[in-house]
């Protein structure tokens, strides 16, 4: 069996009474939407560690690559949000967390 080290993960926040194998099941659900879209666990990494970068470089740093990681993780992550909600009914001001491991 191949283990794979975990690159990032991800937490279903503020979202109240959530039984703990639902809360999983959200977490799986958005992760694997998320990979799906970005190509693997590796570059799910990549990309949030680029997403997170941009935030300190000066708007004249940012390059054509960096946009376009950019906008594709906001695509990826509506889709994976939609994907880790489904079902869950309405809760307010509840998010995913995704942090590099």
């Amino acid at each position: 069996m191949d283990v794979i080290e975990a690159t990032y993960t991800v937490a279903l926040c503020d979202y109240p009474n959530l039984p703990n194998h639902e809360r999983a099941r959200a977490e799986a659900r958005y992760a694997r939407v998320l990979e799906r879209a970005l190509g693997g666990p590796e570059q799910v990494a990549q990309a949030l560690r680029i997403v997170q970068g941009l935030e300190d470089l000066p708007s004249e740093e940012i390059t054509e690559s960096d946009k376009s990681i950019f906008r594709q993780w906001g695509k990826a992550s509506i889709a994976a949000g939609q994907a880790g909600f489904q079902g869950l009914g309405e809760a307010e001001s509840c998010y995913f967390e995704v942090r590099a491991a």
